[in-house]
């Protein structure tokens, strides 16, 4: 047991939650709007796949980032138009987007690469892994908490940002009363659709750097459908955390550690088809638990609109 819970993993805990929690925000954003975001899994991937292509442009890391943000921002924006200003069902708008991400990045990576399945450089740059001053040299605790890129510390300094933000100005509190209400909030001269716009165009952004941590801060490499569901797990953590940013956090704690524990366990004979379905298998088991919870806000806030 102490070589199973030991701080490589809870150090490998943090990495495979960044990428989770990134995207999860990002569809809290969108829920406190009014928008269900289901796209999340083909933002990601597109995120991911335009990084590594930023990179291999431009052989710049921070570079290679902002052309994923302009790239994600891009197909954030069609979400935003076809679901606000053309009345589209943005579930289906989302898996739309879902499906486009697939065919585009498989279809991608043969025309700018000309390879099949994955993409890979020796020669890459990854992002930076960052040592922590004085932590790096608490035994254990320093194991765990130092030696991450820098999207992994940003992401948890944003959980924080993001509730002081929607609970604590009065921006925020503008942004949550499109989402509980709209026509109330555009009497009270709100821009209900600017307001959506900007939440959904922050989720690109999130979605776009949960990519980035994915090919860029984990493995340096891209491969077709490399996302693997994490965006519907996403998903799934801002429903379960009711689009709160602490609560998304620990939603996504479970789900990242979960993931950890399943490439762990690989090493301890067990075969591996069981343990990459452990992710998976705690969220539908979280969603079974916590299903009335979970859709109790969501059906207050379709009742308020409705009003």
């Amino acid at each position: 047991m102490e070589q199973l819970l030991d701080a490589a993993l809870f150090n490998a805990t943090l990495r495979m939650i960044t990428p989770i929690l990134l995207a999860a925000l990002g569809g809290a954003l969108c829920s406190r709007v009014g928008l269900f975001n289901v796209g999340l899994e083909g933002l990601v991937l597109i995120g991911a796949f335009s990084s590594i292509v930023g990179n291999y442009l431009f052989h710049n890391v921070v570079i290679a980032i902002i052309f994923a943000i302009l790239i994600v921002s891009f197909f954030s924006l069609v979400f935003a138009f076809v679901s606000i200003n053309l009345k589209a069902n943005e579930i289906v708008v989302g898996l739309s987007i879902n499906f486009l991400a697939a065919g585009l990045t498989t279809f991608s990576l043969r025309a700018i690469f000309d390879v099949k399945g994955a993409y890979y450089d020796k020669d890459m740059i990854g992002l930076p892994k960052w040592d922590i001053p004085f932590i790096q040299d608490i035994p254990w605790i320093g194991d765990v908490i130092s030696g991450h890129s820098p999207l992994v510390y940003l992401a948890y300094i944003l959980v924080f940002v993001l509730h002081f933000y929607l609970f604590k100005t009065v921006s925020g509190f503008r942004l949550r009363s499109v989402g509980e209400n709209p026509v109330a909030a555009q009497s009270l001269g709100i821009p209900v659709r600017r307001t959506q716009y900007l939440a959904v165009l922050m989720c690109g952004v999130l979605c776009a750097l949960a990519g980035a941590q994915l090919s860029l801060g984990q493995v340096t490499m891209f491969t077709e459908g490399m996302t693997a569901g994490r965006g519907f797990i996403a998903l799934v953590a801002t429903m379960l955390g009711q689009s709160s940013p602490i609560l998304v956090m620990a939603s996504s704690i479970l789900f990242g550690f979960m993931e950890a524990l399943g490439i762990r366990l690989q090493g301890f004979s067990l075969p591996s088809h069981f343990t990459t379905m452990l992710p998976y298998i705690i969220t539908l088991a979280a969603m079974f638990f916590f299903k009335d919870k979970t859709y109790a806000e969501d059906a207050q806030k379709a009742g308020g609109s409705s009003r």
